[in-house]
C-alpha cells in the first residue's frame, strides 16, 4: 500500500503555491475541483440553486483540466491542505481511503435503491461507500452494414456471441480486405477497459474483495477470444487507443467496434449505414454485460466543511439535477438510475437502448490500492497475447501473480 508520505513525494511538485491558495479558502466555503474544459451549464444552475437554499454558503469550483485533474486533487490532500470535493475516477477511491485521505459517504438503502444495479458497487469496498457517482459509461457493439453486406452477412444480424464475433470479422476481412474488427491494445488505461468489457460478458472477476480471482477459465476464454480476432483486427493493435479506433471506424476501414454513446453521436454525421447491439457474450455469459465505469466526487478529510460538502454532493447528483445533466445531449453519459425521463429519452433514441441493457450483468472497475500497478499489468498482459509474445493461458496466470502487490 502507498503511504501518504509516497503519495506526497510523487505529487509535490507545485503544492506549495497550490496550497496557499487553498488554505486561504472559508470555512464556509466549498471548493470542487471540477475536471474539464468548462463547467457544465445544468451544475452551475444547480449551484446557484443550493447556495440559494443553504445561505452562508458557497461552492467554489475550479476548473481543471482532465489531464492534471486527479494529480492535483492528491497533491492538495497529500500535502495537507485538500479541497473540500473533487470528481475522481471511482477506480482512485480505494488508494485514496486507504491513505486516509477522503471520508466515507455512506447511502441509505433507498438511495442505492435508486440506481442502476451494479453501479454503487464501483464506489464501495469493505462495505462502505467512499464517493457519490457522477459520470457513467457503459460499451455496446457498433457495426457497419454495409461492410456486412459486402462480405455477405445479413446486415441488419449482429453478432451475438464472441464465436460470431470472430467468425464475422474473418468473414469481413476476407471478403472486403477491410478489419473486421477493432481491437486497441496501446499503453493506454482504455486497452484494460476494453478487456474488462469481455471479462464481464463472459461472467468473469478479476478480484473478489481481496482475492484475485482474475485466473479462472471465464477470465482465460476473454484472452483466447482476443488471440482469435486479432488476425482479423485493425493491424498493429498496439499503436492504437479507444478512441483512434473509433476514428477509424468512422472512417469506414473497420467493421466492428465496441465503444460508448459517443460513437453513436458522432457517427450521425456521416455516411455510414451502422447499428448498434449488446456487446456479444461468451460461452459463460449469464446475460448482457459490460464494464461499468463511473467518475465520483469524493470528500476529502480535515477541511471542516465535510457534511456540508457531502450534503451538497449527494444534491448535485440527486436524481433532478443528475438527470437532466446526463440526458441534455452533450454530455454523452449512460444514465446512472432508471426513471421516466430515461425511458422517454431511449424511446426518442434507440441507440441508448444496448448502452442500458448491459448494465445488469455488468461490473465495476476491479478497486486496487495501486490502481497504475493494476493497469500496467494488465495493458502488459493484453499486449503479449495481442503481439505473439505470450500464449494466453501463461500470460494469464503471470499477470494473475503480479496482481497480489497491488490489491
Amino acid at each position: 500500500m502507498a503511504s501518504k508520505a509516497a503519495l506526497l513525494t510523487l505529487a509535490l511538485v507545485g503544492s506549495t503555491a497550490l496550497g496557499s491558495v487553498a488554505a486561504q479558502a472559508a470555512d464556509q466555503e466549498i471548493a470542487w475541483i471540477y475536471c474539464g474544459d468548462k463547467i457544465d451549464p445544468i451544475h452551475e444552475k444547480y449551484i446557484k440553486e443550493w447556495e440559494g437554499r443553504n445561505p452562508g454558503w458557497k461552492v467554489l469550483p475550479e476548473v481543471v483540466g482532465w489531464a492534471q485533474c486527479q494529480d492535483k486533487a492528491t497533491t492538495l490532500a497529500a500535502a495537507g491542505t485538500p479541497v473540500a470535493m473533487a470528481y475522481v475516477g471511482s477506480r482512485t477511491l480505494k488508494e485514496f481511503a486507504e491513505n486516509d485521505l477522503i471520508v466515507p459517504v455512506p447511502m441509505t438503502e433507498e438511495e442505492k435503491k435508486s440506481y442502476y444495479p451494479n453501479i454503487v458497487d464501483t464506489v464501495t469496498f469493505g462495505g462502505t461507500q467512499w464517493g457519490v457517482p457522477i459520470a457513467f459509461s457503459t460499451k455496446a457493439l457498433y457495426w457497419n452494414k454495409d461492410l456486412f453486406k459486402q462480405a455477405g452477412l445479413d446486415p441488419e444480424t449482429p453478432p451475438k456471441t464472441w464465436a460470431e464475433e470472430v467468425a464475422f470479422a474473418k468473414q469481413i476481412k476476407e471478403k472486403t480486405g477491410v478489419a473486421g474488427y477493432g481491437l486497441p491494445a496501446k499503453t493506454f488505461d482504455n486497452t484494460m477497459h476494453q478487456f474488462m468489457h469481455w471479462v464481464y460478458t463472459n461472467n468473469g472477476k478479476v478480484i473478489d474483495g481481496d482475492k484475485i480471482v482474475m485466473d479462472s477459465p471465464e477470465v482465460l476464454a476473454a484472452l483466447q477470444a482476443y488471440k482469435d480476432i486479432v488476425p482479423y483486427s485493425v493491424e498493429g493493435a498496439t499503436a492504437y487507443e479507444q478512441n483512434e479506433i473509433r476514428a477509424i471506424f468512422l472512417d469506414g476501414k473497420a467493421g466492428m467496434i465496441q465503444s460508448g454513446s459517443g460513437a453513436a453521436a458522432l457517427l450521425k454525421d456521416t455516411k455510414i449505414d451502422w447499428g448498434i447491439a449488446p456487446l456479444p457474450l461468451g460461452p459463460s455469459a449469464k446475460g448482457e454485460g459490460t464494464l461499468l465505469i463511473t467518475d465520483s466526487l469524493a470528500i476529502f478529510k480535515d477541511t471542516g466543511v465535510e457534511e456540508k460538502a457531502i450534503e451538497f454532493a449527494k444534491f448535485i447528483t440527486s436524481p433532478g439535477p443528475q438527470g437532466e445533466y446526463e440526458l441534455q445531449g452533450g454530455a454523452g453519459l449512460t444514465p446512472l438510475r432508471p426513471s421516466p425521463k430515461v425511458d422517454e429519452f431511449v424511446k426518442a433514441d434507440p441507440a441508448w437502448k444496448p448502452l442500458i441493457d448491459g448494465i445488469g450483468y455488468g461490473g465495476p472497475e476491479p478497486l486496487f490500492t495501486d490502481y497504475k500497478g493494476f493497469q500496467n499489468a494488465m495493458i502488459e498482459m493484453v499486449q503479449s497475447v495481442v503481439t505473439g509474445k505470450a500464449e494466453p493461458a501463461d500470460a494469464l496466470k503471470k499477470a494473475a501473480g503480479e496482481l497480489e502487490q497491488y490489491k
